[in-house]
């Protein structure tokens, strides 16, 4: 500017003559150029810096030195859902945005600050996925099958991998901040799975080894049951989980682990293995009980008669059970003194009666039985003679009672023979015979107790393959 004038003047006619200027401004640059060095120039996807102007409810204004302000939608804020827009930013806020439409069908920017934030965050998740380092932050919502942590995008962390063992009520890790490994990650998905038990892990070898190091084989340790599954249950030692298959769980037949122990139950059990290698603990329960059928046979002896129930029905005879959790079978051949084409022609499931020990084998756990010489008497096992009475035995425990084994009178029609009569008169002629030529393969093939014993091995030893296989899949 020039120094000698600083307003313009006014001639003799009162015309007014505006200042010279003598200085120029702008150098090279011409005036239209200048006007536009003050628009920002920018494209769909771009990420821009602006400064808050203005909070609402549903939307904020960004000035990011546009020719008008850009709005940022509510949803657009933040990854956090229903959250409000003034517990995001703040008037006079300096923020990034990226630019999802330079002119919407109203004329509007719209911009997203959280896209904004995406972006920047992917750069920085992808390099610590890379580098198998740690996130960390707050989680700030429930979803069904685990919780969403904020770790500058929302990343997943299933409820089976929270804590070393699964956690059942996740409400109370709203706000807590948690550190975790990527174990997955597809931008193209925007899906990131994190696991917290696999850092936890990490950070607890040591102490896992050391513990593995102490725990030996034939120990009894107790225990709290942490969950139950199909295959068995959970037991928290003290510093790892030790599983207690479902054979270990009881000497009697588990249908399912649930219906011997519980969450939270507190159990003595005992070590089985340790593989320090996998960090799997295997443990029993049954271990720290009483073997029944070592009981049974502390107190009982062959030549015994036992009182006991029906519980099954096979081809080759019928189980009975003779004790807590123990079965004996009663081969056809000594179901009665007379002969006896289909067990059902003799006992049905439920029945209560007496039989005599004639094999007791602890080492394979079987006990063999006979309906037929129980009717023939003997020594009644102690338990049973005060319960039905002296009057039933003489001084040298002999049974004496009466049996209801009857031998059909001559010319009288047999049990068997009148059992074939109705199911042929039901049936008719065809499954007659199908009945009887199968009945007649079995009993040509069972023989003897022991023959039907190795039957039942073989038919308990493809339970024990399925069970076994259930088991690997699981």
């Amino acid at each position: 500017m020039s120094d000698t004038q600083e307003f313009g003047s006014f001639t003799d006619a009162g015309e007014y003559i505006p200042r010279t200027v003598v200085e120029n401004d702008l150098g090279s640059m011409s005036f239209e150029d200048a006007i536009n060095g003050t628009i920002v120039e920018f494209g769909d996807g771009d990420l821009v810096n602006g400064t808050v102007v203005r909070i609402d409810r549903d939307e904020v204004l960004l000035d990011i030195g546009f020719k008008s302000e850009g709005v940022i939608p509510s949803r657009e804020l933040s990854i956090r859902n229903d959250i409000d827009p003034s517990e995001v930013v703040s008037i006079g806020e300096e923020i990034e945005a990226l630019v999802l439409q330079k002119e919407d069908q109203d004329g509007r920017l719209v911009l997203s600050k959280k896209r904004a934030q995406y972006e920047r965050a992917w750069g920085r998740i992808e390099e610590i996925k890379e580098a198998e380092g740690v996130v960390k932050g707050p989680v700030i919502e429930v979803v069904k099958g685990g919780l969403i942590l904020d770790i500058g995008l929302r990343g997943f962390l299933p409820a089976s991998l929270v804590e070393l063992r699964r956690v059942r009520d996740l409400a109370p890790y709203i706000g807590m901040e948690l550190e975790a490994k990527i174990i997955e990650l597809d931008k193209n998905r925007n899906n990131v799975v994190l696991s917290r038990r696999a850092w936890l892990e990490e950070t607890q070898k040591e102490q896992r080894e050391e513990f593995l190091d102490n725990l030996k084989p034939g120990e009894k340790r107790s225990g709290v049951v942490s969950s139950v599954v199909s295959f068995g249950a959970f037991v928290d030692l003290g510093g790892m989980d030790g599983l207690i298959h479902v054979s270990e769980l009881s000497w009697k037949h588990v249908d399912h682990p649930s219906s011997v122990v519980t969450v939270g139950d507190e159990v003595d059990v005992e070590v089985l293995e340790v593989d320090r290698e996998r960090e799997r603990i295997s443990l029993s329960l049954k271990a720290t009980q009483q073997d029944p059928w070592q009981e049974f046979a502390n107190g009982h002896r062959v030549g015994e008669l036992v009182y006991g129930r029906v519980t099954k029905l096979v081809p080759f005879g019928s189980f009975v059970q003779v004790g807590d959790g123990i079965e004996g079978l009663v081969h056809i051949s000594e179901m009665s003194a007379h002969h006896v084409e289909l067990p059902e022609q003799v006992v049905t499931p439920g029945e209560e009666l007496w039989v005599k020990i004639i094999d007791l084998d602890l080492q394979r756990r079987r006990i063999s039985l006979s309906i037929k010489q129980a009717a023939e008497g003997g020594v009644v096992a102690a338990e049973y003679q005060e319960a039905f009475g002296e009057h039933q035995y003489d001084d040298s425990g002999n049974f004496i009672g009466d049996f209801d084994y009857e031998a059909p009178a001559e010319g009288e029609e047999s049990e068997a023979e009148r059992a074939w009569r109705e199911y042929y008169e039901e049936h008719g002629e065809e499954a007659y015979r199908q009945a009887l030529a199968q009945y007649e393969e079995n009993d040509g093939e069972g023989g003897e107790v022991n023959g039907a014993g190795e039957a039942a091995e073989s038919a308990e030893a493809g339970e024990v393959a399925e069970a076994t296989e259930a088991t690997e899949d699981a």
